[in-house]
C-alpha cells in the first residue's frame, strides 16, 4: 500500500484513505473569495482538494486586511484570485488552482461548464451575482452550497447550516426568497446554506462605502462551515457514513 504523504495524515486518520482519494479527485468551483470565501478555499486545499477554481473580480484592499485570508500589506492591489493562489499552493506547491478574474452573471453563465465540476461553492456577497449563481447551480448536476450574510455578526457560535427555504433570521436569505418568488423563478432544488441569526447594527462612525462591519472570526467560520459541507459529502459518497 503507497504510504501516505505526512500532510495529509491526520486528515487520513479521521475520514479514512478513500475519503482522502476522493477529496484529491473532485473538482471544486468557488465564486468569491473575500471574508469568507478565502477562509473556505484554505480549509478545502488543507483537507486534500486538489482542484479548484476561484473566482473573484476584485483586487486586495487595505479595507480587506481584517478579515480575508491573503489580504496583507504586501499583497494590497493585487488581484484577489491571483494572491490567493500564491497563498494556497504554498500549502501544497501540487494543488491544481486556478484563478479566474471575473465575476459570475447570467450574460457569462456560458463561459461556465457547472457540469463539469463536482461541487459549486458560492460565497458572493452581491445579491444580484448571487441570483445568477443560484439559479445556473440548481440546474446543474453539481453538489451546490452557498454562504449567506456573515456581515454584522459578532458571535461565530451562532453560524448554522439549513437549507435555503428554511433559513431563519437573515435578511439576506430573506431578500432572495422575495427575489424568487417576485421573479417567478425559482431554483430547480433545494440546497443547503451556512448562516447567522444574529443582527448587529454598524456603529455611528464615518462609513463612506456604506459597508457593513464585519469580524474575521465569524467570516472565517462561515468559510470554514461551507468547506465542511464539502468534506461531509465527500466522506458519505466514499464510506456510506
Amino acid at each position: 500500500m503507497e504510504a501516505i504523504d505526512p500532510k495529509w495524515q491526520r486528515t487520513a486518520l479521521l475520514l479514512g484513505e478513500d475519503t482522502l482519494r476522493l477529496l484529491s479527485q473532485v473538482r471544486v468551483l468557488q465564486v468569491g473569495i473575500g471574508g469568507v470565501g478565502s477562509w473556505c478555499a484554505e480549509a478545502l486545499v488543507r483537507t486534500g482538494v486538489q482542484h479548484l477554481d476561484v473566482v473573484d473580480n476584485d483586487v486586495v484592499s487595505a479595507g480587506n486586511v481584517n478579515r480575508q485570508l491573503m489580504a496583507t500589506a504586501h499583497t494590497i492591489g493585487q488581484p484577489k484570485t491571483e494572491a490567493l493562489r500564491e497563498r494556497l499552493l504554498q500549502i501544497n506547491p501540487e494543488a491544481d488552482i486556478r484563478p479566474l478574474q471575473q465575476s459570475f452573471t447570467l450574460e457569462h453563465a456560458a463561459q461556465f461548464d457547472l457540469d463539469a465540476y463536482d461541487y459549486v461553492i458560492d460565497a458572493i456577497d452581491t445579491a444580484p451575482h448571487k441570483t445568477d449563481l443560484i439559479l445556473t447551480a440548481c440546474r446543474s448536476k453539481a453538489a451546490f452550497f452557498s454562504s449567506m450574510g456573515a456581515a454584522l455578526k459578532l458571535d461565530p457560535t451562532r453560524v448554522r447550516v439549513a437549507e435555503f427555504w428554511k433559513v431563519q433570521g437573515d435578511p439576506l436569505a430573506a431578500s432572495l426568497r422575495r427575489h424568487f418568488r417576485k421573479s417567478g423563478s425559482l431554483p430547480a432544488r433545494p440546497f443547503l446554506c451556512v448562516y447567522s441569526d444574529e443582527l448587529r447594527r454598524n456603529r455611528d462612525i464615518d462609513n463612506p462605502e456604506k459597508a457593513n462591519g464585519s469580524l474575521v472570526q465569524v467570516t472565517a467560520v462561515f468559510g470554514f462551515t461551507l468547506a465542511s459541507l464539502v468534506v461531509g459529502d465527500c466522506l458519505r459518497r466514499a464510506t456510506g457514513d
